[in-house]
């Protein structure tokens, strides 16, 4: 082979590298290429640390009931901090704060953390979870504390299946309403006859409270 030819056929060669490389910058810079979602989100303000949080959802697709937001709150200052309310921006969801024990404030002891889901563990429950969004979105979250104020995240919806599935809400959804108008039992709940509330009245009689001729010739 000539040195003419030789010089041609690597100019070509480098030519074939090159636009293999710029196609594999593209592609591994493009998420919407790779169909990358994001990590669990984390983020730091001042002494707080918030790591793990996402939001998990029923988790049947489109099941009516409640979602939670879960994550791991960490204080790295000299003092406890109050975590006093989860706002999700932008949506109409309420998110109802409960501590894992008794009824008073879920607290960020100095030092310590405090763990948002989970059995045994402090929750963020929302009442309707479908205000919180689709599975697969990202949600603006803002945990707001006594001392360092709003800390702002966007977490991932996610439904509780799999990894999730020890984290997800501990409500199963809404009863489905019949047909003709009545709610199915919620399972779990007392029937009418325990609680005495049955059809039968109550007095073995007639219904009315009245006693019938029969009954008054008996006595």
């Amino acid at each position: 082979m000539s040195r003419s030819l030789r010089h041609g056929a690597l100019a070509a060669t480098a030519l074939v590298f090159s636009i293999a490389s710029l196609s594999a910058c593209s592609a591994g810079n493009n998420a919407q290429t790779l169909q990358v979602r994001p990590d669990n989100a984390a983020t730091a303000v001042e002494n707080i640390k918030i790591q793990n949080a996402n939001i998990v959802t029923q988790p049947e697709h489109g099941a009516e009931g409640p979602a939670v937001v879960i994550a791991t709150l960490f204080n790295e200052g000299p003092k406890a901090q109050v975590l006093e309310s989860v706002k999700l921006p932008g949506t109409n969801a309420k998110v109802a704060l409960h501590a894992a024990k008794g009824s008073g404030p879920i607290e960020v002891p100095a030092g310590g953390q405090v763990i948002l889901g989970g059995k045994g563990n402090a929750s963020a429950v929302i009442e309707n979870g479908r205000q919180a969004g689709s599975d697969g979105d990202v949600q603006n979250v803002v945990f707001t504390l006594s001392e360092t104020g709003d800390v702002g995240l966007g977490a991932l919806i996610v439904p509780a299946t799999t990894f999730f599935e020890g984290f997800g809400p501990s409500t199963l959804p809404s009863p489905k309403t019949t047909p003709s108008g009545k709610t199915s039992e919620t399972p779990g709940a007392p029937s009418p006859s325990a609680s005495g509330q049955s059809g039968a009245p109550a007095d073995g009689g007639n219904g009315t409270g009245e006693q019938t001729d029969e009954e008054s010739a008996g006595h």
